[in-house]
């Protein structure tokens, strides 16, 4: 399918970790660039982390850098944002988007698929 589908999210304490999936048909062509993006409420949405089709270029966030990862295993048209040390502020709805491009994009409107997101909650 064209339309990234989110795993992984949850209810969490402050500290704790979680990993979300994003599948796609379209990722195990490496020609499509991936990144996560999230929405809190009243908030607009927030740049995570991205990565190239290649998977050797990733880019993280300020709110999220040295806390979040993201990797990509192709031959299972999957990728993943690793979230550890998690904050109450990292509450939001956590969205999957591609793209057919070798580089980064780190703007939602670079990007042309979309799934529909998975809820990550912290609770201090």
């Amino acid at each position: 399918q064209m339309q990234p589908v989110e795993s992984g999210g949850g209810q969490v304490q402050a500290g704790g970790s979680l990993r979300l999936s994003c599948a796609a048909s379209e990722l195990s062509a490496s020609r499509y660039a991936v990144g996560w993006f999230r929405q809190a409420p009243g908030k607009e949405r927030e740049f995570v982390a991205a990565i190239s089709a290649g998977g050797t270029s990733t880019k993280v966030g300020d709110s999220v850098k040295g806390r979040f990862s993201i990797s990509r295993d192709n031959a299972n048209n999957t990728v993943f944002l690793q979230m550890n040390n998690l904050k109450p502020e990292d509450t939001a709805i956590y969205y999957c988007a591609s793209r057919p491009s070798m580089m980064i994009h780190n703007w939602p409107s670079e990007y042309t698929h979309w799934g529909q997101g998975t809820q990550v909650t912290v609770s201090s």
